[in-house]
């Protein structure tokens, strides 16, 4: 599905942003593993090289103008072209996950600061890039909660939250994809989001069960249950669909 396509995966070493790269890599693309912890994302690499896919990890800060520009002339020296970017970085605060009353104003701008406006920079940039050789495709990682009000019944037997910043940030990010959408269409640049449910990363039990009573079949998502979505979005099967935002939550929306 994606033969030849050089595609930069931010937060690539992430819970979601290594399983993207490995299924970028199986389509036949090259997966640029796009990480603050440049460590962890050349073990990615090399995880997904040793199968014999392709893979590179880069250094990327998503909130530093030099560091997204740099990636992006580094990228065009070394392959000529950029195809698509995978904005999936997960930037926060240190305080993050508090309950609302307990979260400060310095903490909530510190998180919609590094975390949409990380996206925005990295959009804005690649999207220039693209109108500048042909076009190009932007993914922006999205939320459910940024579509539907949050179901606090969920966390009440647990010591989780769903923080104000993050329906902030994902309901931000949906209606800034509509905006780069309709900025570049005549571009030939789309742009499109993908909002997940729960990602199965280690909750309680009650939390998981009380979370499942929601959904259809399987409750909390695997990351590989996302892929799928995703390559759709990066494929030439999605190549008339822009400013657009696919849902993947197993019914817990609706």
């Amino acid at each position: 599905m994606l033969s030849e396509q050089v595609i930069v995966v931010t937060g690539g070493a992430g819970l979601l942003g290594r399983q993207f790269c490995s299924a970028i890599a199986g389509q036949g693309g090259l997966a640029i593993v796009a990480d603050l912890d440049l460590a962890a994302a050349e073990w990615v690499a090399r995880e997904i090289t040793a199968i014999g896919d392709r893979a590179e990890a880069v250094t990327l800060d998503i909130t530093d103008t030099t560091s997204v520009d740099g990636l992006i002339a580094s990228l065009h020296a070394r392959h000529g072209h950029i195809d698509a970017v995978v904005n999936n970085a997960y930037p926060r605060s240190k305080n993050w996950g508090r309950r609302l009353e307990d979260v400060t104003y310095d903490d909530f701008c510190e998180s919609i600061n590094k975390h949409l406006g990380g996206y925005f920079l990295v959009a804005q940039r690649f999207s220039m890039y693209f109108c500048a050789h042909g076009g190009g495709n932007v993914v922006n990682m999205a939320s459910i909660y940024g579509t539907i009000a949050p179901r606090f019944e969920i966390y009440a037997d647990s010591s989780m939250t769903m923080p104000v910043e993050y329906a902030a940030i994902k309901s931000g990010i949906i209606q800034i994809t509509r905006y780069f959408a309709q900025y570049f269409k005549s571009s030939g640049i789309r742009c499109n989001a993908l909002s997940p449910g729960g990602i199965l990363d280690r909750q309680p039990d009650a939390f998981l069960k009380e979370y499942k009573s929601h959904c259809g079949t399987k409750g909390m998502l695997d990351p590989k249950d996302i892929c799928g979505t995703l390559l759709f979005l990066l494929s030439d099967a999605s190549q008339f669909m822009t400013g657009q935002n696919l849902l993947v939550d197993d019914g817990f929306s609706i």
